[in-house]
């Protein structure tokens, strides 16, 4: 089979490999669409952090269900999507109920070798039924469960303002489930295509430009001078994250689903004297996943408006650097396998 290899920062070589062989509570699917993420790119510039070369990229997938065995309810040839973060099931955070922070994780694609294959094999625990849902609906499955699970830790409350700091991906599936949640929400990001898309496309009220010289005066307007009490960082940039620790109310929560490498430096007494809560969003669990699916199915998102460029998988290694430079507008990069 067909494989693409991120051998170093900035380099994809097409490869091939044995097709998997089905083992003991595994899956084997082949794989229809591949989604490009934050990880990905940020592999391929070496900036993602816990990572290591070289790596098959690649986790938000749907595929076809060709194999499976030890789980019950699947049928072959049916469509499926996974949850691509793969737990030991034993340690303290999965007897927690917290697979998505397993202390041995692997997460497909950034620990293990991913999705840009043709066939991939994954443990059959991991599988999520297609739900009637398309192979484009399913492949994005993932990235908004990243959003609904950061909502959830949230514990957003029927109008609450919240703000959004970062209009990537990720970013703006958090507005959505912000909103299912009941919020106002507030996009802040510095590319004002971006907030465009988020007025245009998602609804979403309110929309600063973070490059402003009235950010505060602004978000102060909008809140009736109260300032968000929850704040929600999908950037992964560390000035971002610092700025973003002015724009809490008292009281508030500010949930951390982006991840950047350096320490976060912030001031003590003006934290402490908000009695704010610090928290981070890491992946998503099995119950994101069905709440993103049963949003889909209710109407409640679109799928469909994410998705800003499409290419088979064979142009991936000549197309992927240009999805890095915001001149070209990429939401979301879809690839499509036969």
């Amino acid at each position: 089979m067909k494989t693409l290899v991120c051998s170093t920062p900035g380099t994809f070589e097409y490869g091939s490999a044995e097709r998997p062989v089905l083992a003991p509570g595994h899956a084997i699917i082949k794989i229809k669409r591949i989604g490009i993420c934050g990880t990905d790119l940020h592999a391929f510039e070496g900036t993602q952090p816990f990572f290591s070369y070289p790596r098959i990229l690649g986790h938000e997938l749907s595929g076809e269900l060709i194999e499976f065995d030890g789980v019950e309810g699947f049928e072959k040839g049916e469509s499926v999507t996974f949850i691509p973060y793969f737990n030991c099931g034993v340690c303290i955070a999965c007897r927690s109920g917290k697979p998505n922070c397993c202390t041995a994780i692997k997460v497909c694609g950034v620990h293990v070798d991913g999705g840009m294959v043709e066939y991939l094999s994954v443990p059959a625990h991991s599988l999520i039924h297609g739900e009637g849902l398309s192979f484009d609906e399913l492949a994005l499955v993932e990235p908004l469960a990243i959003g609904a699970h950061g909502v959830r830790r949230a514990g957003i409350q029927k109008d609450e303002f919240v703000l959004v700091i970062g209009a990537g991906p990720i970013g703006l599936g958090t507005m959505e489930f912000a909103r299912i949640a009941g919020a106002k929400v507030i996009a802040l990001d510095i590319n004002d295509a971006r907030l465009q898309f988020c007025k245009d496309k998602l609804k979403v009220p309110y929309v600063v430009n973070g490059l402003a010289a009235n950010v505060l005066e602004q978000l102060k307007e909008i809140t009736g001078g109260d300032m968000p009490t929850v704040v929600i960082d999908a950037t992964g940039s560390l000035k971002a994250i610092d700025n973003a620790f002015q724009y809490m109310a008292h009281g508030a929560r500010f949930v951390l689903i982006g991840l950047q490498k350096e320490n976060i430096s912030f001031s003590h007494p003006e934290f402490h004297k908000r009695e704010a809560t610090l928290m981070s969003s890491r992946n998503a669990t099995r119950a994101d996943f069905e709440h993103v699916i049963a949003s889909m199915k209710a109407g409640l998102v679109e799928p469909a408006t994410y998705i800003t460029h499409r290419v088979l998988f064979d142009e991936v290694k000549d197309e992927f650097k240009g999805w890095l430079d915001p001149k070209n507008g990429v939401i979301k990069a879809m690839v499509e396998l036969g």
